[in-house]
């Protein structure tokens, strides 16, 4: 089958041919139908190690798509069942496991194979999609409910304030939930205004551009200092910018991944008494459950406003390496079947 493939750091990624996969007792084989290219394949594409990434490997793990082939063991999907996958695969036996939580088992890897013609995964990742969601869309189901959970470790309450800092597809999506859930404010920071009025549309109040004065910008946007703030980037010197944001015993959600470390002075935080909490992954049964209904409902914030292309494999390394320079894009979805 066709797949993008990663060689190495500094190389782009290359259209090649990899086996077809087949499944284990426990596992489905699903037909790729759409896979969303997240922030986090280009930090593992840059620094593979921390990952245990190597040569060969396939990315892609927002992933939608249909069952076309189902191991010996496994009786709740069938062929021809359109379903979205949940990308963390734990052991399936232990507590965490069985309570819908396989982020949190010791054996939990993040599994990739996305980004290509077919995928195997385990049948228990699988969930069936619900009427009115269409496969095509399905593959945001993940960074939604990545999203979702952020906010409910925030503990946000009705009318509370909230700040999201990075307007790309997280962000954004945090954006989309805190308004849903009944957040007064809710403004977004960026180095660029590309995505202003994406953020407006999935809800925000106001968007600010990151600057020396963004503690003050989110102040007056917010009607004060922000009872939350959200540090979607990953970049160094953007926890200490939250925390200054933040009003005092406040809340600073650290959502971004940074590889590589940060430097943070902790006394602002400290004199604040704020809460610093971090915040991955989701409860595969709750909160992705959630996000799936959601994207059947046709609202007025839309979470697939943030799908700005579709594309099928063969421009994904050009797209890739673009995505890396911050363009104008958000959400880029593979859908192979595009030609």
């Amino acid at each position: 089958m066709k797949a993008a493939i990663f060689d190495r750091v500094g190389r782009p990624l290359r259209i090649g041919e990899v086996p077809d996969p087949t499944p284990g007792g426990d596992e489905v084989v699903l037909r790729v139908e759409a896979c969303g290219i997240c922030g986090s394949d280009l930090h593992i594409t840059e620094d593979p190690a921390p990952f245990g990434i190597g040569e060969g490997f396939v990315l892609g793990h927002e992933i939608a798509g249909e069952v076309v082939a189902v191991g010996k063991s496994v009786t709740t999907l069938k062929a021809g069942d359109m379903v979205a996958v949940v990308p963390m695969r734990g052991c399936g036996h232990c507590e965490r496991c069985r309570s819908g939580d396989p982020a949190r088992c010791v054996e939990m890897r993040l599994i990739g194979g996305g980004y290509a013609e077919y995928v195997a995964v385990a049948a228990r990742q699988c969930h069936i999609l619900p009427d009115g969601v269409r496969v095509s869309d399905a593959a945001l189901a993940e960074p939604l409910a990545v999203a979702l959970h952020c906010v409910v470790r925030s503990g946000m309450k009705v009318g509370d304030r909230v700040a999201v800092l990075g307007a790309g597809p997280i962000g954004l999506l945090i954006a989309f939930w805190a308004r849903r859930l009944g957040a007064s404010h809710v403004v977004m920071a960026d180095l660029h205004d590309h995505q202003a009025e994406r953020a407006y549309v999935l809800g925000a109040t106001g968007f600010a551009l990151s600057n020396d004065k963004l503690a003050d910008h989110l102040a007056d946007l917010c009607g004060g200092p922000p009872d939350i703030v959200f540090e979607c980037v990953g970049k160094p010197g953007l926890l200490q910018a939250a925390t200054e944001a933040v009003r005092l015993q406040g809340k600073v959600i650290g959502v971004g991944l940074c590889v590589g470390g940060d430097s943070w002075d902790p006394f602002v935080a400290l004199s604040k008494e704020i809460d610093l909490i971090f915040s991955v992954f989701f409860h595969q049964h709750h909160e992705f459950g959630i996000a799936l209904d959601v994207l059947g409902e046709g609202a007025r914030f839309a979470p697939q406003t943030i799908i700005t292309d579709r594309i099928g494999l063969s421009p994904v390394p050009q797209i890739f390496e673009g995505l890396r320079r911050r363009t104008t894009q958000c959400k880029v979805l593979i859908q192979p079947e595009i030609a």
